[in-house]
């Protein structure tokens, strides 16, 4: 095999222009710029952020700095691969042509469905894949292949929140409103939710909203970054937000705080709800959650002394057996409130994966066709059928969720023969020791990816796929605004995207004629298809979207000789998209989660990610630059357990539960509570978090119970035995057994001989201040002042610092004596600004930070400055 893409000189010598697109990752879709760096070449990219993007608006994240270091990485697959011995899963895989690899998917497809009918085939999609590449993998499902065994990874990412929305509202866009409309809310309840990690430049929402005045409250089990920044962090046992969110509706109909107009002319089912919620008396809530009544009736205050207020709620309270449920309970909430529809208010739910809304919306879930139509419908069924071209009764019938369906793989009524695009499930779903078994179970197994991850390791047959700036098609992020994916250079010669691979398997058994691997012939299609339905795209094109910034479905065909529809930015301003037009209140009860900790597990274990790592880490454990890749995986205990289990700083750590057990490097922080472990969920082998969790399923959503399960601590070594713990994808880019890539050479920040992609370094200390204005930035000590040597870019990532007098600071990172980003903190207080990168920093520039305060103020500050220098 080849072992790293370089990239051939285009067929003309012109120098190809910038592509404005969007980074790859979380559902944020940040606006970035890539240029080439070479003339006369479409690569390697130099990418920068867009200024005028309105969701990140030039911000952006370490994981979207380094995202063109994986177009031409050494780990890249480049070739088909199938199985020295067919068959045979233990043999090494060897590379293939492309019609032999494809020739082996058909047979197993024909063979399994001869043999066993056609649901013994099945496709598992990703939250990931454009909106074009859904919607054939669904269409590609139901008339390719004729089953009803498809499900996506979007099951165990927004199912409860979606399940929810759809029965409260009648739609469910993550975000009903822009983004931007944050800023404007003077009160924001954040449930579950860590954007300082997760998607950083959004921030920038909140922090303009907390300038202006508002009040922030985060309800999450630890401290996180965006929790120490809120005026009110809330800290209930994990499982319990409903019954917090519950305490806090009873608190507002026991003080008459209630929206009584409102619930009347826009609302129905209150009643019942009313009565439920009774029995949450504020000492009753305090014992279940452990949040203080003092600090339900201060929650209550701020989101009902403020003008516009909004509750935004995301994984932290979905992903558990009742997270519909929950999700439904702060919806009641905010309906009691009367907070959806108004200006700068609202309910909403934050959307994770990069297409997580738009992959749920066409077609990939079970029980759903495109533009948010039923399967199960009838009405819907003739509707898509007529566009596809094909007889109603073709269609099957609704299938199984994701996790039901992996959990049958190779057992009598289940699939035999399963294809997987863009999704690594053996990471990321739950009991994978379980999934693992059963992907063993199965005849023939294909994986479509970009590397040869946990779960390719598996296949049969490994197919290699074109990367994000390699491909054309659209995006919907989680505020709904649909945009353009646009291609900035061809893929390695020999790979080609999935929407060719649909269309090839496709003509290979027989149904070629109904698809297409032109994108913008499959999105006109989706116009089609979606044209009526909940989310309609029918009146959005590819030129509207690049003129527009993107456009908000829904976004109806507009009727010939009258202007285009604008799209739908905002919801819920006139009435709900149900059939009276009005919202749903749902009484919903507490119960316990589905495992609850007892003697041989006497802990309770949640998950989430971290900032430098995305998702399963397929992509982001194989970046070149340390401030990614060398982040390893930790669990977070309070010194409190800590020292219960004489466990110290960077012991090795067993955590164990029912199904599985996996091994961390302990991380010992006050900033989580005493009762509870925290791991992240990127890492396979010995660090897979979910080797863990629960696959115990809500009974609405069909979503595991990642959130919450019982476990079991100890100590198994010292912080040097690195044996005992998983290890990060060997990084070939770093050794010195492949030449560096063509990135690593050509950019001008990085050695051409070693391609060491990146350090940090620390501006940092505890320094004595007097104040000299608050309009004289002052230097407060040279420790805080450096100059980027030559040949380097720095950029900030983060920011923490105190202030120990009694007036508000404001420390200032200057640039060549030109101020950059002021950061105010308070008063005996803190703040912590993470991964806000300004710009790059460029080689010889003086950077320095400065104090603003009151003249003759004297006191001391505490100052961290992080940079990354590439």
């Amino acid at each position: 095999m080849p072992k790293h893409h370089r990239v051939s000189p285009p067929a003309t010598s012109s120098h190809p222009g910038p592509t404005l697109t969007h980074c790859p990752y979380c559902s944020l879709q940040c606006g970035i710029t890539l240029r080439p760096t070479v003339r006369g070449m479409p690569g390697p990219l130099a990418l920068e952020p867009q200024e005028g993007f309105p969701t990140n608006r030039g911000g952006l994240c370490s994981k979207g700095w380094t995202a063109t270091s994986l177009l031409d990485h050494p780990q890249r697959l480049l070739t088909p691969l199938v199985r020295v011995v067919r068959g045979d899963r233990t043999s090494a895989f060897r590379p293939a042509s492309w019609d032999e690899a494809l020739e082996q998917v058909v047979e197993a497809v024909t063979g399994a469905q001869d043999a066993y009918g056609r649901d013994a085939v099945g496709c598992f999609g990703g939250g990931g894949l454009t909106n074009e590449k859904a919607y054939a993998l669904g269409k590609f499902a139901r008339v390719a292949l004729g089953t009803a065994m498809i499900d996506y990874n979007g099951r165990f990412c927004m199912s409860s929140a979606a399940t929810a929305s759809n029965a409260a509202f009648g739609i469910d866009r993550g975000l009903p409103f822009p983004l931007s409309d944050v800023a404007r809310a003077e009160a924001v309840l954040l449930v579950g939710s860590n954007p300082a990690a997760t998607m950083p430049p959004a921030m920038q929402h909140l922090d303009a909203g907390r300038a202006a005045g508002a009040t922030h409250v985060v309800v999450d089990p630890r401290r996180t970054p965006t929790a120490a920044g809120a005026d009110l962090h809330l800290a209930p046992l994990p499982g319990t937000d409903l019954a917090l969110a519950n305490g806090l509706l009873h608190l507002a109909i026991r003080e008459d705080l209630v929206d009584q107009e409102y619930v009347a002319t826009r609302t129905t089912g209150f009643a019942a709800v009313r009565d439920g919620v009774a029995a949450y008396w504020p000492d009753r809530v305090e014992r279940i959650t452990g949040v203080s009544v003092a600090d339900l009736r201060r929650t209550l205050e701020i989101l009902t002394s403020a003008r516009s207020a909004m509750i935004l709620t995301a994984r932290g309270a979905e992903q558990h057996s009742n997270g519909t449920d929950t999700a439904r309970a702060w919806i009641n909430l905010a309906l009691a409130l009367g907070l959806p529809g108004r200006p700068g208010s609202g309910y909403g739910t934050v959307t994770g994966q990069g297409n997580g809304q738009g992959g749920r919306e066409h077609g990939q879930k079970a029980d759903q066709l495109p533009g948010y139509r039923k399967l199960a419908d009838p009405a819907d069924r003739a509707h898509v059928a007529a566009v596809w071209g094909i007889d109603p009764e073709e269609l099957p019938r609704p299938g199984v969720s994701a996790f039901e369906m992996l959990d049958r793989l190779g057992t009598p009524g289940g699939v035999r023969a399963l294809l997987v695009l863009a999704s690594n499930v053996v990471v990321s779903a739950p009991d994978v020791n379980r999934v693992r078994a059963r992907l063993g179970a199965l005849d023939f197994l294909c994986v479509s990816d970009i590397f040869l991850s946990e779960t390719a390791e598996l296949a049969d047959v490994v197919l290699p796929c074109a990367q994000w700036a390699e491909e054309e098609g659209t995006m919907t992020n989680l505020e709904g605004r649909v945009i353009r994916r646009r291609r900035a250079l061809p893929p390695p010669d020999g790979v080609h995207d999935d929407l060719w691979v649909l269309k090839a398997l496709a003509d290979r058994l027989g149904r070629g004629a109904w698809f297409s691997a032109d994108p913008a012939a499959v999105f006109d299609e989706l116009r089609r298809a979606s044209e009526g339905g909940l989310a309609d795209y029918s009146g959005i094109t590819y030129a509207r979207v690049e003129a527009e910034q993107g456009v908000f479905w829904p976004c109806p065909q507009a009727p010939a000789g009258e202007p285009d529809h604008p799209g739908t930015p905002r919801l819920f301003t006139e009435r709900f998209a149900t059939p009276d037009g009005r919202a749903r209140f749902a009484r919903v009860e507490h119960r316990e989660p589905a495992e609850r900790p007892d003697a041989a597990y006497p802990y309770v274990l949640t998950t989430g990610r971290l900032m430098a790592q995305y998702q399963s880490g397929t992509q982001t454990r194989r970046v070149p630059a340390t401030s990614q890749s060398s982040v390893a995986p930790e669990v977070q205990l309070h010194p409190d357990l800590a020292r219960r289990l004489e466990i110290g700083t960077a012991d090795v750590v067993r955590l164990s539960t029912r199904r599985g057990a996996a091994h961390f490097r302990a991380r010992v922080t006050d900033e989580i509570r005493a009762d509870t472990v925290f791991v992240p969920f990127h890492w396979g082998g010995a660090s897979a978090a979910n080797a863990l969790t629960n696959p115990a399923l809500d009974p609405s959503s069909r979503m595991p119970a990642f959130k919450v399960c019982a476990v079991a601590v100890e100590r198994i070594g010292d912080p040097d035995d690195d044996a005992l713990l998983a290890r990060p994808p060997e990084h070939t880019a770093l050794s010195a057994t492949t030449a560096p890539t063509l990135n690593q050479q050509l950019q001008k920040s990085r050695r051409k001989d070693l391609p060491v992609l990146a350090k940090n370094r620390f501006l940092q200390g505890v320094f004595p201040f007097t104040g000299e204005g608050l309009d004289k930035p002052a230097a407060i000590a040279s420790e805080l002042a450096y100059v980027v040597p030559e040949g380097v870019v720095s950029q900030a990532l983060y920011l923490r610092a105190g202030n120990t007098t009694d007036e508000l600071v404001c420390l200032v990172l200057v640039r060549d004596g030109v101020p950059m980003r002021y950061f105010p903190v308070g008063a005996k207080a803190d703040v912590h600004v993470p991964l806000r990168v300004v710009e790059d920093i460029d080689g010889g520039s003086a950077v320095e930070l400065r104090l603003l305060a009151p003249e003759g103020l004297a006191g001391t500050v505490v100052v961290d400055l992080g940079l990354v220098e590439h």
